[in-house]
């Protein structure tokens, strides 16, 4: 992976994912806020005079992001700019466009860009550029399976012990996918909160998994053990389909919050005690 540099000091990456669809339904899954909350995150346009001027991101509590809509083209071009995710960091302008391809499919393409003087801000480029394709692999099962279909979202964050290789294999045996590969039907053992259906992927490095559900209801599961600040982290994201989505999710909260504090109970602070 690396930065595309340029004598004016635009640094950009781009990447792309063909997708089934018809450029119509792959905008609105790409450019409207039910549909990037059914692939990405939860998302809210504001308009204007009936014109989208803003979008805002929530990738969790205190972690909204919020760009101004620069360029609107539908169903070709849509282009916002915000704030960098490091402070002090340039605004980063994001470029979605969405080419027409023969055989029913369409090329969704994003190029992130920033403009600096320095490499000093080239790492949250390279970040994101290594993030697309999972959260495009989604985007891709959500076209092909449950296109146009309403979503519910949840997701939760737990502390894992050890390093990320044995944190991943603490997560996957707890969920009953340790040997599981792609193509093969799995479900979670007795004890954990509903959860099976057809595996898509499972990686080992970097450590993730990505499952496509019919139970709790039909939807994506997203697996994967990340490194934030000093801690290892286990996350699961669920996008749920159909119009019993939303009481799938109020349902299954309260019972993978319980499983999870269970089972993967919140470090105690040093000199602190219940």
């Amino acid at each position: 992976m690396s930065v595309k540099k340029e004598a004016s000091g635009r640094r950009s990456i781009q990447v792309e994912v063909e997708v089934p669809g018809t450029p119509e339904e792959v905008w609105q899954a790409i450019a409207s806020g039910p549909g990037i909350s059914a692939w990405f995150t939860p998302a809210e346009f504001e308009e204007r005079d009936g014109k989208p001027v803003a979008v805002t991101l929530n990738f969790g509590p205190g972690m909204e992001s919020r760009s101004v809509v620069t360029a609107w083209d539908p169903p070709r071009i849509f282009a916002k700019e915000g704030g960098g995710w490091v402070p002090g960091s340039p605004p980063i302008a994001t470029e979605f466009s969405v080419e027409a391809r023969a055989g029913g499919v369409c090329v969704v393409r994003v190029v992130q860009s920033l403009f600096a003087s320095t490499d000093d801000w080239d790492q949250q480029l390279i970040g994101s550029e290594s993030g697309w394709p999972g959260a495009f692999r989604i985007l891709r099962l959500y076209l092909t399976h449950f296109r146009g279909q309403r979503s519910a979202f949840m997701q939760f964050k737990a502390p894992v012990a050890g390093a990320v290789a044995e944190a991943w294999a603490t997560l996957t045996a707890a969920l009953g996918l340790n040997g599981v590969g792609a193509g093969q039907r799995w479900a979670v053992p007795a004890g954990v909160p509903a959860l099976g259906g057809e595996v898509e992927l499972v990686n080992q490095s970097p450590p993730g998994a990505l499952l496509r559900l019919d139970q709790p209801g039909p939807g994506v599961a997203a697996l994967f053990i990340m490194k934030f600040g000093g801690s290892v982290i286990a996350a699961f994201s669920f996008y749920l389909y159909g119009d019993q989505a939303a009481g799938t999710v109020a349902r299954e909260t309260p019972l993978w919050q319980a499983w999870i504090q269970q089972r993967f109970p919140m470090p105690t602070e040093p000199g602190k005690s219940d």
